[in-house]
Formats: C-alpha cells, sequence, structure tokens
C-alpha cells in the first residue's frame, strides 16, 4: 500500500521569489510549445509525409495523447523520486524526440516520437507543483497563475512561432529549434532548480493504483478535471481546423499570415494571473461558468466569422481573431482555476492531483484534435464550431449539477 502518513513533502529551503517565477513560467512555456505546433504544421507536415486531410489530426494528436499518458504514468513520479533529477532526465528525453521528429521518415515514424516527445513535456506539471510548494501561505493562486500564464503563452505562441519558422526553413527546422531549446533549457535548470524530495515512501506500482482512488475521492478533482477536458477539446478543435480555414476564401492566408493570426490569438494569455486571483478571493464558481459562456460565444462567433467565402475587407478576419482571443480567455480561465482547486486538496499528492487534472484534460485535447479532420472532412468550418460550441455547453452542464464546491 501507498504511505501517505509520513509527512509533508520536504519543504523547499525558501519561499519563491520573482526571478524564480520567472523562470519558472519561462521553462514551462519553453516545453509547452512541443504539444501544440503541430496543430498550425499539420497543412506542411500532411502533404510531405503523404498523408490525407482526414488523418492529418492525428498528427497533432499523437504529442497530445503522449503528453496524457506521461501525466498518468511519469508524472506520479514527483511522489516518490527527487524532482530536480526526474525533470531532467524528462528533459533529455524529449530533446532526443524533438531531434528525432526533425528527421523522421515517415508519418508512422513521426507519430510513434511525437508520441514519446509529448510524454517526455509532461516534465511541466511536476515543475508547476515544485512553485505551488514554495508559494507563501495563501498566495497559491498567484503564484499558479503567474506560472501559468508562461504555461499559456508558450501554448498560445507554439502556434506563431513554428509557423514561422516552417515558412522559413520547412516544418522539420521547428523540431530541430526545439531541440536545442529544450538542452539549453535541461542546463539552466541544473543549477538553479530547488531539490524537491518526496516524503512518501511507496513503490511505483502502489503509486499507479493510488490514482484510482484518488480519482474516486476526490469530487472536486473529477468535476474540474472533467470540465477542463471538455473546452480543452474545443481549443484543440478550432486550434487545429483553423489554419485550414484560414487558407481559404476569403481570407487565403499562407503560413506566414496564419502565424500572425495565432499571434493575436495569444493576446487571451494577459489574463491569466487574474483568475488565479479570482480564486483567491472565492469566486472560482462564478468565473469558471463565466469562462464557459465566453467559450460557447467564442465559437459561435468564429461560426459566424467563417461561414463565408465571398465577403470581402478585414472584417471576417477580425472578427476570427476576436473569436480566437475569447477562446483562450475561456479556456485559460478554466484551466487555471481548476488548478488552484485541486492543489489545495492533498499536499503530499500533489503530483499524482496534477498528473490526473491535467492528463484527463489532454484526453480531451486529443480527441479534439482528431475529431478536428473528421469534422473538417464531413462538415466543414460550421462542423467545426458547432462541437466546439456543444463541447462548451456540456461544461456549462456540469456546472450547473455540480453545484458549489
Amino acid at each position: 500500500m501507498l504511505d501517505t502518513n509520513d509527512g509533508q513533502l520536504a519543504a523547499p529551503a525558501a519561499t519563491i521569489t520573482g526571478p524564480q517565477t520567472l523562470l519558472f513560467a519561462t521553462a514551462v512555456g519553453v516545453i509547452v510549445t512541443n504539444l501544440f505546433a503541430p496543430q498550425t504544421l499539420v497543412g506542411l507536415i500532411g502533404p510531405s509525409l503523404g498523408a490525407n486531410a482526414a488523418s492529418v489530426g492525428l498528427v497533432a494528436m499523437a504529442t497530445l495523447l503522449g503528453y496524457a499518458t506521461g501525466l498518468f504514468f511519469l508524472v506520479p513520479l514527483a511522489d516518490l523520486a527527487e524532482n530536480r533529477a526526474l525533470i531532467l532526465r524528462m528533459l533529455i528525453a524529449a530533446a532526443l524526440a524533438a531531434g528525432s521528429a526533425a528527421l523522421a521518415p515517415t508519418a508512422p515514424a513521426l507519430l510513434i516520437v511525437l508520441f514519446i516527445l509529448g510524454a517526455a513535456c509532461s516534465a511541466i506539471q511536476i515543475l508547476v507543483p515544485i512553485a505551488a510548494s514554495m508559494a507563501p501561505p495563501g498566495q497559491d493562486g498567484r503564484v499558479i497563475g503567474d506560472v501559468m500564464s508562461g504555461l499559456m503563452v508558450g501554448i498560445l505562441l507554439a502556434r506563431p512561432l513554428a509557423s514561422l519558422v516552417a515558412d522559413a526553413w520547412g516544418w522539420r527546422a521547428f523540431y530541430g529549434l526545439s531541440a536545442a531549446a529544450l538542452v539549453l533549457l535541461a542546463c539552466v535548470l541544473a543549477f538553479t532548480l530547488p531539490r524537491r524530495r518526496p516524503a512518501a515512501r511507496s513503490s511505483y506500482g502502489a503509486l499507479i493504483a493510488s490514482l484510482f482512488d484518488l480519482l474516486r475521492d476526490e469530487r472536486v478533482l473529477r468535476r474540474r478535471a472533467l470540465t477542463a477536458a471538455l473546452v480543452m477539446a474545443a481549443f484543440s478543435l478550432f486550434w487545429t481546423a483553423v489554419a485550414l480555414r484560414l487558407a481559404q476564401p476569403p481570407f487565403d492566408l499562407g503560413q506566414r499570415g496564419i502565424a500572425l493570426f495565432a499571434l493575436v490569438g495569444a493576446g487571451g494569455a494577459v489574463v491569466t494571473p487574474l483568475f488565479g486571483r479570482a480564486g483567491d478571493r472565492g469566486w472560482t464558481r462564478s468565473a469558471t461558468i463565466a469562462c464557459h459562456l465566453v467559450l460557447i460565444g467564442a465559437m459561435a462567433l468564429a461560426g459566424w466569422a467563417g461561414s463565408t467565402e465571398s465577403a470581402t475587407g478585414w472584417w471576417p478576419l477580425v472578427l476570427m481573431g476576436l473569436s480566437a482571443v475569447l477562446l483562450d480567455i475561456g479556456v485559460t480561465g478554466d484551466q487555471t482555476l481548476g488548478r488552484r482547486a485541486i492543489n489545495l486538496l492533498q499536499p503530499r499528492a500533489r503530483g499524482r492531483l496534477n498528473g490526473l487534472f491535467v492528463g484527463i484534460f489532454f484526453i480531451g485535447g486529443a480527441i479534439g484534435s482528431m475529431l478536428a479532420g473528421i469534422a473538417w472532412t464531413l462538415g466543414g468550418w460550421p462542423a467545426v464550431c458547432a462541437i466546439g460550441a456543444a463541447f462548451g455547453i456540456v461544461a456549462l452542464l456540469v456546472d450547473w449539477i455540480g453545484g458549489p464546491e
């Protein structure tokens, strides 16, 4: 059995400082770019490797599915092994996988290495609990929100960055540069990351088995993971398909134009710390409901903006950009509030709780990416937006049925 009664995690030597918070935010931002870059590169990767339009969603899905797998089977090690060493090993594995992706000769080979890359990138969810454990009392939400802002900036900048690199040197160059960035990050963290040794004493098998106990016993975890999965499905669905829509009339954007569009969407990340502070003030439920309403409105606006192929002027593109910003705000808010809630549950199990929470919502993201190719093939952009709005409506139903936390 898993021993959870032998004390808290070993406390860090000092309370987190501003520069340390910036380091954590930068680290998670650099790592997470690998998870979302395929969403904007599918239009280039598919043809170069012989994949058809219906299966390009698998390219975006592979990294997210690998990430979810890493969250379930690697992140729980944060409650068993010394965290700094674990993070460094995972970063080196991620760098090797990214380098292999740059050289992948076939679509199946690329899918395999992207799955491994995604699993290794789950190191993010070991970094976030370390930052949370170093927060001053009562400021967990602020620290998590600040670090999450780096995560969301990385998510949102992944697409324009990947598009710009691909436009200049091809999609393989992105993964080559990513491998170099991951090696550099590992070197920086090796000298700056504090040691964090968990107090739990257990076998790996018992640790994994305890995931089911946590999911069964923690109602807040189940609810927050479900809504996060729903909004992440809408997020991945939109960003996987929007590159295909923007390449068509009346937008007719090339890879560079799509990169600029994705950069506009990154503006939604600026509100991330506000949601952390809203949670600290006890506004979790009302803020969560607002996030889901914003998401539904964003998908409706996107559907309207992309409903015509003959419009003239700039307004369809402006409306599409506004819908992207609103969508990112809704998703960012839900995930920040959810992460704060689950980090307050059991300090001894933070690694496993974060692994479960993020693993479940990235399964939602993988499903959204997979559905993007299918929806695009069967019903085009209207079908994509309708499915995204449906995910938001179901999240609202969960809010209503679940009641106050």
